[in-house]
């Protein structure tokens, strides 16, 4: 259970003999004690914004039913962050389905002693924090599981996922979606002459600059070990076409691993969804991909109808480079 000094305990009733009861007890757990006494008011408690740890609510309450509290409570989608405790003359099977659907945490008799009291927040409290814990840890491992573990990038599966709801939002919204493809040119050469461990770094580093490169909201995912694909939102076939131009550009900047500059190239494809399947997409995607491979290094290859990219050359070892340049 976390600090009970950062606690805050909302006790909503209008009967004096039961605040003068309770509120003591609440206060020997060093947590701060805020007192409603309409439902309203209670009902403005909870959806504040920096609601109370734990809600002790008063059936009887004046004002609207506590289960229109509830109701407006459970409507607010996150709002409901802590355990709510219904005090009642009598806890009926209504009230333990109620339990059971997770409407209220708990229904405590109106006439019970100090120390059962006591013994009914704690574990209020330790079972709403555990169960906090566990949905915390979860996210994160569900969080986590999205990513590819060296460059951060998304994984392919998160990726495809992403495309489809992509590609659903702009046929609803009418707007462009383009996809751009690429590979990083005979990338196993550099696993055989650097090693495993410098080529992790080039890939990690080659991710950061095609991130600075990219917009807030475009996606780009890790789709085989030296192949990537960028989601682009909004974004027409030309100009799809000038970032995979960047993108190359990019690549030719040398990359620094273990003392050695190393320039690298890939290859690019460019198609826009056009309203059409993802799956049409990658399979046109991946089609012009395979295109640029045998066309050569660095070639930009569209599937769609736009103006052609700049050809390259960019050389390989570049005249105004201090660096020892090494290249395939």
């Amino acid at each position: 259970m976390s600090d009970q000094s950062q606690l805050t305990i909302l006790l909503a009733s209008g009967e004096p003999a039961l605040l003068r009861a309770l509120e003591p007890i609440l206060l020997a757990t060093g947590a701060r004690v805020s007192i409603a006494l309409s439902a309203e008011a209670a009902l403005a408690s909870m959806l504040a914004g920096d609601p109370p740890s734990l809600a002790l609510l008063d059936e009887h309450l004046p004002g609207m039913s506590p289960l229109q509290v509830l109701a407006a409570v459970h409507a607010e989608e996150g709002r409901c962050a802590f355990p709510i405790l219904l005090i009642a003359d009598r806890v009926t099977a209504d009230w333990m389905e109620r339990i059971r659907l997770g409407v209220v945490d708990d229904v405590v008799p109106r006439r019970c002693e100090a120390p059962f009291w006591q013994l009914r927040i704690d574990l209020a409290l330790r079972c709403f924090h555990k169960t906090r814990e566990a949905d915390t840890l979860r996210n994160s491992l569900m969080e986590h599981s999205q990513f590819d573990e060296l460059t951060g990038a998304y994984n392919r599966a998160t990726l495809l996922s992403l495309l489809f709801r992509e590609t659903d939002r702009a046929v609803r919204s009418g707007t462009s979606l383009c996809g751009i493809l690429f590979d990083i040119d005979d990338f196993g050469h550099w696993n055989a002459r650097l090693g495993s461990q410098a080529c992790d770094s080039l890939l990690i580093q080659s991710v950061v600059r095609i991130h600075r490169l990219l917009r807030s909201y475009d996606l780009l995912g890790r789709m085989g070990s030296d192949d990537f694909l960028a989601v682009l939102p909004g974004c027409s076939p030309i100009n799809a076409v000038l970032l995979a131009e960047r993108l190359r550009d990019s690549f030719a900047e040398p990359v620094h691993v273990a003392g050695t500059a190393v320039r690298l190239s890939a290859c690019f494809a460019v198609a826009a969804s056009q309203g059409r399947s993802p799956v049409v997409l990658l399979r046109e995607l991946q089609g012009a991909l395979s295109l640029a491979r045998e066309t050569g290094p660095e070639t930009i290859q569209s599937a769609t109808d736009c103006p052609a990219a700049q050809s390259p050359p960019v050389a390989f070892l570049s005249s105004g480079s201090d660096d020892d340049l090494l290249a395939w």
